[in-house]
């Protein structure tokens, strides 16, 4: 894992800026830091700049900018099967000289072309320079696990592992997006990967899957992976789950793959305790896991995580929740992020990144995409009986009397306490962007963004789980894991962005995916025998949450008062509306979700703006 930034164009850039920007670029690479240039033709300057975390081959060797012939590679990531890709090169007459996963990435995209990135199992951000032709190419994996964004302007391209290594090298300061304010404030989370746009003016991201090619004024974007998502109509029942078992456990063992010790986050549920009970359990590993404490009742998982401590005779710590130096310690997040935190949970995710940098890890190990993968939301069972009611309606009665007992108590959101949600209406997705009317009234001026979705598959349950898992959910979650994680110099690791795992996952017919109105139904019983029953049997879902006021403690005069100061934001929100909202005895969920993104937003625009 490492940071990585440059430039290419008709601009010179001075030695100085190229210190500062490595500066900036420590903490994601500690360990080594190194630059190349280089004019070609008289018409072109390039520049590629590198920090170093040391990970697979720690030898000096293997740091970067990584040189074969005329081509120069910079990267940042982990190629997990490079053992595997390094035998099959060898044995077509390919000679290595270290021992890292990048010269194999480099070697694979020199021998097979840019499509070689589709046989790389991992997660990267890089470019390579060709000095033979003058050409860069900039490319991502397959599910975004790592960043890459682009800054183009009259002069050339620039592009970074974070939004502030561009602003180093362009000597400017970024202009704010307000669209993308307005967007997060009102709509929230789930919306700010709808389109390419950033909290920044011109800012973008290369696309996931995909390489971009630079070579004098023309760019091309290609696709070296189009998954295809047909079901398997024909699988059984025990396939699905046998299969599932297969899969996690070699996406397990390619990622344990490390010169450094790994951490696990860890909650009572059965996304992380999968990960962890397999590295247990299977490869015997000494795990370590780290857990956010949490005395509110609907977040308290103690007993569950206990249980899994004890059953394993696994090392813990735990992290407790508290109201210190919260608003300072939100700063300094956004400073790093370059944006708004994108909800609570990320703020209990930075604590739980700093007690493992403690601990003196450099990888952890989390649960990301197990839901999109599996079905691990509360709106996936009213999806579910939509697809039953119209395609097994034989199970339907069955199931809705499941959805009752089970999924009815414990569902908070209003709108999904109607199990027919969807048979009632297949295109009400009021739910995902829940009060954003109301909300909008917060605003000075009107602002409405209608809810859009991209169409993957005919059923509405998988296009839903696929849209989580490309646009909504997923790319926020790794957007924040890869900034808190990299603030202290650790890289994190998704198992179940598998690319083996998901094509077998959106192959399984959706009427295995809950059963007995227990969602994740195929990845607890793949489990069986590995994870502890009491976790495999818990219908709650909780994960790394918590309750705003864990954390912000409004009876504290300077906090209440430090929320109503005079701020650029109050150009864009009414500030008797947060009043309001601060004086009230007891907030909705969404109310605290709301008052969370305006203080992001506030500290945002003071720092930014």
């Amino acid at each position: 894992m490492c940071g990585i930034s440059g430039y290419i164009g008709n601009k010179t850039i001075t030695p100085d800026r190229i210190d500062k920007c490595l500066k900036a670029m420590k903490h994601r690479g500690p360990d080594a830091l190194g630059s190349y240039s280089h004019q070609f033709r008289s018409e072109q300057n390039v520049y590629m700049l590198h920090t170093r975390l040391s990970i697979i081959d720690l030898d000096k060797r293997s740091n970067q900018p990584f040189r074969i012939n005329s081509k120069i590679l910079i990267f940042n990531g982990e190629l997990y099967n490079y053992i595997e890709l390094k035998k099959e090169l060898t044995s077509i007459g390919c000679n290595f000289k270290t021992g890292s996963d990048t010269e194999v990435l480099m070697q694979v995209i020199l021998w097979y072309g840019w499509k070689g990135l589709d046989k790389c199992e991992g997660m990267w951000a890089l470019a390579l320079y060709d000095e033979n032709d003058g050409s860069l190419m900039l490319s991502r994996d397959r599910f975004g696990e790592k960043p890459l964004y682009i800054f183009k302007d009259s002069k050339g391209l620039y592009f970074g592992s974070e939004i502030k290594f561009i602003s180093v090298l362009r000597e400017t300061s970024p202009s704010v997006n307000y669209q993308h304010i307005y967007t997060y404030l009102i709509n929230g989370y789930k919306s700010l990967y709808k389109q390419k746009s950033t909290f920044y003016q011109d800012f973008e991201q290369v696309s996931s899957s995909s390489a971009l090619f630079i070579q004098k004024d023309q760019q091309k974007t290609v696709r070296y992976w189009n998954p295809k998502f047909e079901q398997n109509d024909v699988m059984t029942y025990e396939h699905a789950v046998e299969e599932s078992r297969k899969r996690l456990i070699d996406s397990v063992k390619l990622r344990l793959r490390s010169d450094v010790p790994i951490a696990f986050c860890m909650s009572g549920g059965i996304d992380s305790n999968s990960l962890i009970c397999i590295a247990k359990k299977i490869f015997n590993y000494n795990v370590h896991g780290f857990t956010i404490e949490n005395k509110d009742i609907r977040y308290d998982e103690k007993e569950l995580v206990e249980h899994v401590v004890n059953k394993l005779s696994i090392k813990h710590n735990t992290i407790p929740v508290k109201t210190n130096n919260f608003l300072q310690n939100l700063r300094t997040i956004i400073i790093n992020h370059d944006a708004p935190t994108y909800t609570i949970s990320y703020y209990a995710h930075w604590l739980l990144a700093e007690s493992i940098a403690e601990q003196g890890y450099k990888i952890s190990v989390s649960g990301t995409g197990a839901d999109e993968l599996f079905s691990g939301y509360y709106d996936h069972h009213n999806a579910y009986l939509y697809e039953i009611y119209n395609n097994h309606p034989e199970l339907f009665d069955s199931s809705l009397k499941a959805w009752r007992k089970y999924i009815f108590p414990i569902v908070r959101n209003p709108l999904l306490q109607n199990p027919k949600m969807y048979i009632d209406q297949q295109s009400f997705r009021g739910h995902i962007y829940f009060r954003a009317k109301e909300f909008s009234t917060f605003l000075t001026k009107p602002f409405h963004m209608s809810f859009h979705e991209e169409n993957y598959c005919p059923s509405l349950m998988r296009n839903r789980m696929l849209n989580e898992l490309f646009h909504e959910a997923v790319p926020q979650i790794l957007h924040e894991d890869d900034l808190n994680s990299m603030y202290f110099s650790i890289e994190n690791r998704s198992p179940f962005l598998d690319r083996n795992l998901f094509e077998h996952c959106i192959s399984v017919p959706t009427r295995f995916l809950i059963q007995n109105g227990m969602a994740k139904s195929i990845l607890r019983q793949a489990m069986k025998g590995i994870v502890p029953d009491r976790i495999i049997d818990e219908r709650r879902k909780i994960g790394f949450n918590a309750p705003l006021f864990s954390f912000l403690n409004l009876k504290n005069s300077d906090i209440y008062n430090y929320l109503l100061d005079n701020s650029t934001i109050f150009n864009i929100v009414h500030k008797n509306k947060i009043e309001s909202l601060l004086n009230k005895d007891q907030l909705l969920n969404s109310e605290s979700k709301f008052l969370f993104n305006f203080i992001n937003s506030k500290i945002f625009l003071e720092i930014f703006e």
